[in-house]
């Protein structure tokens, strides 16, 4: 039953997936009446909307069961063991459910902004829903994937089925941020394939078996006898790769320009899911080679780009005037971050960089899909052409005023936790200086942050007029956002907590 378990996690967003992609093969009826343009009848757009619900609502249901399962009995396998569930998939498992969800509540009111203002057509509806569950699909298939050839290939395919949701409205920009994304992703990509390869012709001359030297459970079992050198080469092609995936520097100029021009659920996904995929199969290389090279040697590779992540991010927000660029950008400091806890080490660096990968998720899906709001008011992305928010839309700005301070690491929001161990992680492992310079760097971000958002928020309106209307639906699963994003910093739960220990105990391997 439990290994079956990964195969439904898997199966639900597939099956939603052929199901919205076989809707676009329904006929029209429109009574004899020529439909408009982008004009969708209801009952194909209903159809849509509900088995998109459908699918993030059972998938939030098997990843809260996943979490539990694994809690309660170790670590699940699958499919000859191919497929693999510890306390650490679980986490992402955790992340990529609970986000999917939340964002694919979105989604719906979004995508029927763009419905009304002929952004997309009756076609592009069925491509989007589609496309959602192919993308989460993708994300779910690599950090479940015990086979680390299937991993890469997990995480290759992520670029494929987000990159034509970032282009799907299909102007000129979109298609050149789709492109960008496809080109450096698959050349940092094919960094990690030597990294793999490498990997397994190690693990193949110490097991003698082709089948057990793919397979991550098999090659951790037996890490201590792999080659040193091989070992700390192969994380070097390893870091770039799938760094570049995760938006590390110098690897991140794709991300600014895809995260803005995607549609806001998608930009949310791209940064709130789709980084931590790459991370986590940086996490599980991590595993691998501190134990016959030594921990100190990937400590420092993640310290270093880490750092200069944060660096170059915090100094590119000072300068943004695209309210989703600046946001892209953040999610490169946060993403540095996490390197950095990863990097500090032991059960706390750990801890903090996990706990980060959920609140970070939290605060961003909250951040991308409350610009969508904004867009949607006042027709545009453009931080200066933003003023008088909290009078023309109050709850928008309280919503973004509560994501920029999460963010930026203000109590008692959820972010402020994670930096907080951070911080005390860094303290206890001797990195004063580090520790210091990633303090002036986060009070630049704060300061960046805190005077765009204060001239967007209260300053008086310049004569806007409202281009759209928020309602309700679109600010539903925002505040469903926010009270996480709140509750996670007033309160950890046990089992959550029981679960992030459990994780990090496997990346120190403890």
């Amino acid at each position: 039953m439990n290994g079956n378990l990964l195969i439904w996690i898997l199966a639900v967003p597939l099956a939603v997936s052929l199901l919205a992609f076989g809707v676009r093969a329904v006929p029209v009826k429109t009574g004899g009446l020529r439909a408009r343009p982008g004009r969708v009848p209801d009952y194909r757009r209903g159809l849509l909307e509900f088995l998109h619900l459908a699918g993030v609502l059972l998938l939030l249901v098997l990843s809260l069961f996943l979490a539990k399962t694994v809690l309660a009995g170790g670590s699940i396998a699958a499919a000859g063991a191919w497929l693999y569930a510890d306390q650490l998939t679980a986490v992402f498992v955790l992340v990529i459910g609970v986000m999917g969800f939340l964002n694919g509540l979105y989604s719906i009111s979004y995508i029927r902004h763009d419905l009304e203002r002929e952004a997309i057509d009756r076609n592009g509806l069925c491509t989007y829903y589609g496309l959602f569950h192919l993308f989460i699909l993708t994300m779910l298939f690599t950090v479940l994937s015990n086979n680390i050839i299937l991993m890469w290939v997990g995480i290759e395919a992520t670029t494929l089925g987000s990159a034509f949701l970032v282009g799907i409205y299909g102007h000129r920009f979109s298609l050149e941020a789709a492109w960008k994304y496809v080109t450096i992703c698959s050349v940092g990509i094919a960094f990690a394939l030597y990294g793999t390869i490498l990997v397994y012709a190690n693990a193949f001359h110490v097991l003698h078996q082709a089948g057990s030297a793919v397979l991550w459970t098999e090659i951790a079992r037996n890490a201590g006898a792999l080659d040193p050198m091989v070992m700390k080469l192969a994380f070097v092609f390893i870091l770039i790769g799938f760094g570049t995936k995760a938006g590390l520097f110098p690897m991140h100029t794709w991300l600014p320009d895809a995260h803005s021009e995607a549609p806001s659920p998608v930009s949310s996904m791209l940064s709130g899911v789709l980084l931590n995929c790459a991370l986590f199969a940086i996490i599980r290389y991590y595993i691998i080679i501190s134990q016959p090279a030594g921990a100190a040697f990937p400590r420092a590779l993640l310290l270093i780009f880490g750092a200069m992540s944060v660096a170059v991010a915090a100094f590119s927000i000072f300068s943004q005037g695209d309210l989703k660029r600046l946001f892209a950008y953040s999610s490169i400091e946060n993403i540095g971050l996490i390197a950095i806890g990863l990097g500090f080490g032991g059960p706390l660096g750990v801890l903090a960089a996990l706990l980060q990968v959920i609140n970070h998720s939290v605060a961003k899906s909250l951040l991308f899909c409350t610009s969508g709001n904004i867009l949607i008011k006042y027709g545009t992305r453009e931080i200066g052409l933003i003023r008088g928010l909290s009078k023309l839309a109050p709850w928008s700005a309280f919503l973004l005023g509560s994501g920029v301070l999460a963010i930026c690491g203000v109590p008692p929001f959820n972010v402020f936790i994670s930096e907080l161990l951070t911080i005390k992680a860094g303290l206890q492992a001797g990195y004063l200086w580090l520790v210091v310079v990633i303090l002036l760097l986060l009070v630049i971000v704060f300061a960046s942050l805190l005077r765009l958002f204060g001239e967007m928020i209260f300053s008086a309106p310049a004569g806007q007029t409202s281009a759209g209307r928020v309602g309700l639906p679109a600010l539903l699963p925002i505040f469903l956002m926010f009270v996480l994003m709140l509750g996670l910093g007033l309160y950890i739960p046990a089992p959550l907590m029981q679960l992030l220990k459990g994780a990090a105990a496997i990346v120190i391997n403890k």
